[in-house]
């Protein structure tokens, strides 16, 4: 059962990775890698079955495309700064070549010829871990530095249990896996990240296993299978599920090419419909903008040149009116254009109190903020967090000032820094709170729509676009409020990215 595992996760990684967009070198050595163990693996077992010698054939055919194999795929996944040389790789290919071609002489029938096929493809290996530590000590850094130590240890537990071949398959099977989600994800830099999205696989899968047996104990009259077979083929359903659609979807698409969407669950529906919109949105927000700015420019001048030659107050008091009235609007545009175009952030440590104090020095050189007593509770010992200061600082303000709007005839507005210390990593806490008029319920459930406003004279994108900000550095945005007793803002910043 632990060889058949080993060589359906190997067919299942090797044609995701074949049919995968980007067929890139990296991707197509372990593909072609995956592909011949599989091959090994399938020999191996059905020789146990089956008395016709082509299964020994392809046990040793598979064994042999492994070294030069897994040298390719070594000198692609460190990018040929190893120890292996383009050399390497061909001499293997052509021992093995050779090696393939004795297979089918009389020297093919030597007892001992199995024993020294699989010294070959141990050294080869044994050649690919050694250069993978030498790497890891001295030409990988940072991020890099740490995948390839997860590769390691990995390998370490394949080779710890190379006497125990059930374990070993399964352990294989798993750091095949692990690889496979390493080279196809590369933003996934943490180790916690890989596990997350293995932890998912494996709830899916005790799902599906547990389903069945439900399933079983209802309308079942013999005995159930085991619990490890069943577990084993639903992981492997579950793998296969990815490349199965990629080869369905494509299919599908020849035969109906104008079909859209076929595969597209109905709960993810509405997340892509917000995708196309705000799409669409960035393409047309500058088209937009352009054609709303020059007539709006030729207004504000044309009311500037008739105020200079306006001979009565009244006409003038008139004209100030149309130019204030184009200032609003060419800031609504402006605001418009923040949220739409797309941006790309610039992550530094930075420190969350400098950027609150920054952004309150600038408040409390306006007038707005007269009325209001101010208080910063910032905590001193705060860690520094990856963000874009200049984005940040543009959520600090505008939660402020909407906060000082809602009190009107003055009130307290307390912002607070805390250290937030979980098992999931530490985080930064920012809440600004105010004492002022509070949002009613029905309208807080759409505080962060976009062009959603309770004021008279308001766009609706302030809070949007704070929104969006605080999404991109990874964190999360909340509001409590009661009506006539003020609004309270949670903001929840990650410490690493």
């Amino acid at each position: 059962m632990e060889i058949f595992v080993l060589m359906a996760v190997c067919v299942t990684i090797s044609v995701a990775l074949m049919i995968a967009a980007k067929r890139e070198p990296l991707q197509l050595s372990f593909a072609a890698l995956c592909l011949a163990i599989a091959f090994h693996r399938a020999g191996i077992l059905f020789d146990q079955f089956f008395s016709h010698g082509a299964w020994l054939y392809i046990e040793r055919l598979g064994l042999l495309a492994i070294p030069p194999l897994a040298l390719r795929f070594s000198r692609a996944l460190y990018r040929d700064q190893t120890l292996i040389k383009k050399r390497d790789t061909r001499y293997t290919t052509f021992l093995s070549a050779g090696l393939a071609v004795l297979l089918f002489t009389p020297l093919g029938r030597w007892t001992s010829l199995d024993t020294l096929l699989y010294l070959y493809a141990d050294a080869v290996l044994l050649l690919c871990y050694l250069s993978l530590i030498v790497y890891a000590k001295k030409k990988a850094a940072g991020v890099e530095k740490k995948r390839v130590v997860y590769l390691i240890m990995a390998a370490t537990a394949a080779i710890a249990t190379a006497s125990l071949p059930p374990l070993f398959n399964l352990i294989v099977a798993g750091m095949l896996y692990f690889i496979w989600i390493m080279i196809t994800h590369p933003h996934l830099t943490e180790l916690h990240d890989l596990m997350a999205r293995a932890l998912v696989i494996l709830i899916i899968t005790l799902f599906t296993t547990i389903f069945f047996y439900l399933i079983i104990g209802f309308f079942g009259k013999g005995l159930a299978p085991p619990f490890t077979l069943v577990f084993m083929v639903s992981f492997l359903i579950i793998i296969a599920i990815g490349p199965f659609q990629v080869l369905l979807k494509r299919l599908i698409t020849r035969l109906y090419p104008d079909i859209k969407d076929v595969f597209t669950s109905p709960l993810d529906l509405d997340e892509k419909l917000e995708q196309e919109k705000a799409l669409l949105l960035e393409k047309m927000a500058p088209v937009l903008a352009h054609e709303i700015r020059n007539p709006l420019g030729s207004i504000k001048g044309a009311a500037q040149v008739l105020r200079s030659e306006a001979e009565s107050a009244e006409q003038r008091n008139l004209l100030d009116v149309i130019t204030e009235e184009v200032n609003r609007l060419n800031r609504v545009v402006s605001q418009f254009l923040d949220y739409a175009r797309p941006y790309t952030p610039d992550f530094r440590p930075r420190s969350v109190n400098a950027v609150i104090e920054k952004a309150m020095a600038v408040i409390e050189a306006n007038s707005i903020s007269a009325n209001i007593d101010i208080h910063l509770e910032l905590h001193p010992h705060l860690p520094p967090v990856p963000m874009d200061q200049e984005q940040i600082h543009q959520v600090i303000l505008n939660i402020v000032i909407n906060a000082i709007e809602a009190m009107p005839k003055g009130g307290a507005l307390t912002i607070r820094t805390s250290r937030i210390e979980s098992d999931t990593g530490d985080a930064v806490g920012i809440s600004i709170r105010d004492t002022g008029e509070g949002i009613p319920r029905e309208a807080l459930k759409q505080i962060f729509t976009p062009f959603f406003t309770t004021k008279e004279r308001g766009v609706g994108l302030g809070l949007a676009v704070c929104q969006r900000i605080i999404r991109s550095h990874g964190g999360r945005i909340r509001v409590k409020s009661i009506p006539g007793r003020g609004t309270i803002f949670y903001i929840r910043l990650e410490t690493v990215r």
